[in-house]
C-alpha cells in the first residue's frame, strides 16, 4: 500500500453549500465513467496540495475556491497514488462539470447514498459528513 511520504497526491474538495455537498459525475476514463466522486486532481511537482485544489476547481469547474481544513486520513487510489481531502469554501462562480465530469449535483446528507460514489470516494465522504456543518446557515451564499 502506498504511504503519503512517496505516494503521489491526489486532492478533492468537499463543497458544501446550504447544507449541500456537491458530487462530480465523471466522464473519463471509461473505467470510472458514470461513477461519482468529490472533485480534484493529482498535485502537480512544486504545487502545495491546497494550491492543487484551487488549480483543479477552477479547471474542472470554473470556480474561485478556498481550501478551509484538510480533512483526517488519506485513501489508497491505486499503485502508487493516495486521496487527500479538504473542506472548501465557494468564493465565486457557480459550479459546472467543464472537464473529467459531465454532470454536477449538491446533495443533501441525506441524499449521498443516491449516487454510484467511487469506491475510494466512499470512505472520504463519510469522514465528510462528520466533520462539515450541515446545518449553518453562515456556510449559505446568498
Amino acid at each position: 500500500m502506498a504511504d503519503g511520504v512517496n505516494a503521489r497526491v491526489v486532492v478533492a474538495g468537499a463543497l458544501c453549500e446550504r447544507g449541500r455537498l456537491l458530487a462530480a459525475r465523471r466522464s473519463a476514463p471509461p473505467e470510472f465513467a458514470g461513477r461519482w466522486e468529490l472533485p480534484g486532481g493529482k498535485v502537480e511537482p512544486g504545487e502545495s496540495p491546497e494550491g492543487a485544489l484551487v488549480r483543479e476547481l477552477r479547471e474542472e469547474l470554473g470556480v474561485v475556491a478556498e481550501p478551509v481544513e484538510r480533512i483526517p486520513g488519506e485513501w489508497p487510489l491505486g499503485p502508487g497514488c493516495v486521496l487527500q481531502v479538504w473542506t472548501a469554501r465557494l468564493i465565486s462562480g457557480q459550479p459546472r462539470p467543464l472537464e473529467d465530469h459531465d454532470e454536477l449535483r449538491w446533495l443533501a446528507v441525506g441524499e449521498l447514498d443516491a449516487v454510484d460514489w467511487l469506491p475510494q470516494d466512499r470512505p472520504a465522504v463519510r469522514e465528510v459528513v462528520r466533520r462539515l456543518p450541515w446545518d449553518d446557515p453562515e456556510g449559505a451564499r446568498g
